[in-house]
């Protein structure tokens, strides 16, 4: 999917020998470089386990040259319900579509998988990811203060009928 003159990229699903990429895109994407108190990165150490050998949850790849520039998850919560997680873009390769590309893969992968209610939730100074979740219709739910940081909820109902964006 090139989506720039310069730099082309594709989507797939995780594979057991990019998890130390996964984990190096995670890690450099925490804000103040901790984890918030209501993450223990568990998941990342074990990519394969959490994600990839349950029917309901899976794991994405964005990679370009060889090299992995991002990452998006899909989480079973509950009954027709899922969580977008580790949605993740290498800062070198932002403003390219891939973001968009990852989410709107997890949310057809949402939609396979019939959940009705699709969750997520991201720190307010994601900017650029709040941007992002609007386009795609989520709505905010609440917040929530982590360590002096606001912690926003979004939800979408995937079979209200509203047409996604297309790109």
């Amino acid at each position: 999917m090139p989506s720039g003159s310069d730099i082309s990229w594709s989507i797939r699903s995780f594979r057991p020998d990019d998890a130390q990429a996964c984990k190096m895109l995670y890690h450099d994407a925490l804000l103040g470089g901790t984890l918030a108190e209501n993450d223990t990165g568990a998941d990342i150490d074990d990519i394969q386990g959490v994600y990839m050998q349950h029917a309901g949850n899976h794991v994405w790849v964005a990679e370009s040259e060889g090299q992995l520039v991002g990452m998006v998850a899909v989480q079973h919560l509950d009954e027709g319900v899922g969580e977008i997680r580790r949605l993740r873009v290498a800062p070198s390769h932002r403003r390219r579509g891939i973001g968009s590309a990852l989410l709107e893969r997890a949310l057809a992968f949402c939609q396979e998988k019939e959940y009705y209610k699709i969750t997520l939730d991201t720190f307010i100074d994601r900017e650029p990811a709040l941007r992002l979740f609007e386009k795609f219709r989520f709505r905010h739910d609440h917040t929530r203060n982590l360590r002096g940081k606001d912690l926003l909820y979004f939800y979408l109902d995937i079979y209200t009928g509203q047409p996604r964006p297309h790109h």
